[in-house]
């Protein structure tokens, strides 16, 4: 389908009330706003039906559950259930306007911000017709919070102004304290400089654009050095993105503090932070990453201006957005817009591992669909407009598993991944 340069956005609101309200407004007003209303007891029927097909990093036995028998395991279970998110949180007043758009060439910028309730709903997969989803017919990303966008004393970082900087990588970095077959061991396993994000990481080397700098690309992975005063003297040093793919322990929305969302790091457990040690080491938090040493040294100093976040961040991780789900969401997402960051991707829900893939469902050994997906989302990070470049690969991959339908295609993982830019 060829699409005109004529981008409209609709800005989409949801917010809990027992039953779950959405209104949506056109950017310029080109067409019609409207609210519409999914009672209680529809919302429970949704929600009841998606959240079995998702990992749980709560629940790590029933991975070899949602990759063999849940609806994300096979297409028609998953189409069916994206049938069912479609007709309970679509809007039929927004449907018909976007349908309108699809048939004369036109793909809009679809911006959500979800109420805590829905925030693990994959909107790019819901299908509004049976052979549609709605990553086909828009691109979608998440709005962020207003009250951390226009916090007194942010300082946003310009990806205009920033592209040709560094980019500083933190790549599956060696807990201490963890062996690499534990529960904060290593999410990529051995790293040759033959495997898909090795090449990849080969390619920023070689442009002297990559920190910490490495002749080799194998030695960006479980690095021992990667600690919170490492990133924070490679942030200061200027950077146009970094992208962290490792261990993330979201807090439980049932506690409402989402600060306490860490990110694990090489940080060992004598380094000062807010975060209670565990073993020999320290996480890094939301909390830390917000308020800096503030109440911890004499001379306290800022999160911001420890951690001068850039324009872009990939935090692949284990539901490394899981701030969405609370009502005051201060988790890493916000805590990387509120240190400058303009555009952030995250996940969902907890992602499967490459050996997850093959031991538990049965991936051919060759296929490295986490190494791709990481790959693609750091590429994506890379062009003008990541929002599109990032939903063309959603499309890609949703083209993919509706043709193939084997595991490695599953939006199990593709579909966890959502944008939130300011």
């Amino acid at each position: 389908m060829v699409m005109s340069t004529e981008r409209p956005t609709v800005f989409v609101r949801m917010a809990d009330a027992g039953d779950l309200y959405t209104s949506w407004r056109w950017s310029g007003d080109t067409y019609s706003g409207g609210v519409s209303v999914v009672t209680a007891a529809q919302l429970d029927e949704a929600l009841a039906a998606l959240t079995p097909a998702v990992p749980n990093a709560a629940v790590p036995e029933n991975l070899e559950y949602v990759l063999t028998v849940a609806d994300f395991a096979t297409y028609d279970a998953e189409h069916a259930l994206a049938q069912q998110l479609s007709r309970t949180f679509l809007p039929f007043g927004l449907a018909a306007q976007l349908h309108e758009l699809y048939t004369r060439g036109v793909r809009p910028h679809i911006r959500i911000q979800p109420s805590p309730r829905v925030a693990q709903v994959p909107w790019e997969l819901i299908a509004p017709d049976a052979h549609m989803r709605l990553i086909d017919i828009a691109d979608i990303s998440l709005l962020a919070p207003l009250s951390i966008v226009h916090a007194p004393g942010r300082s946003p970082r310009s990806w205009r102004h920033t592209r040709e900087l560094p980019v500083v990588a933190v790549l599956d970095p060696r807990v201490p304290g963890y062996r690499a077959d534990s529960v904060l061991g290593s999410v990529l396993g051995r790293m040759s400089g033959e495997a898909p994000l090795s090449r990849h990481i080969a390619e920023y080397a070689e442009q002297n654009r990559l920190e910490p700098r490495v002749t080799d690309p194998t030695g960006m992975f479980r690095r021992e050095d990667v600690d919170r005063e490492w990133l924070g003297e490679a942030l200061r040093g200027g950077a146009s993105r970094l992208i962290y793919v490792g261990h993330v322990t979201a807090a439980v929305p049932e506690s409402g503090q989402s600060e306490h969302a860490e990110l694990h790091l090489a940080c060992r457990a004598e380094t000062i932070g807010f975060a209670e040690a565990t073993r020999a080491h320290r996480p890094l938090s939301a909390k830390d990453l917000l308020l800096g040493t503030h109440a911890l040294t004499d001379d306290p100093v800022a999160g911001p201006d420890l951690w001068p976040i850039p324009s872009r961040v990939a935090l692949i991780a284990c539901e490394s957005g899981g701030d969405l789900r609370f009502g005051e969401a201060l988790g890493l997402v916000s805590a990387m817009i509120s240190g400058g960051a303009e555009l952030v991707t995250a996940s969902r829900w907890t992602l499967p591992t490459d050996l997850a893939f093959e031991r538990l469902a049965g991936a051919r050994p060759g296929e490295r669909p986490l190494q791709s997906a990481i790959c693609s989302v750091d590429s994506a990070h890379e062009s003008p407009d990541a929002v599109n470049a990032l939903c063309d690969w959603q499309r890609e991959r949703s083209s993919a598993w509706r043709e193939e339908r084997t595991i490695a295609h599953s939006p199990v993982l593709w579909g966890a991944f959502a944008t939130v830019s300011t």
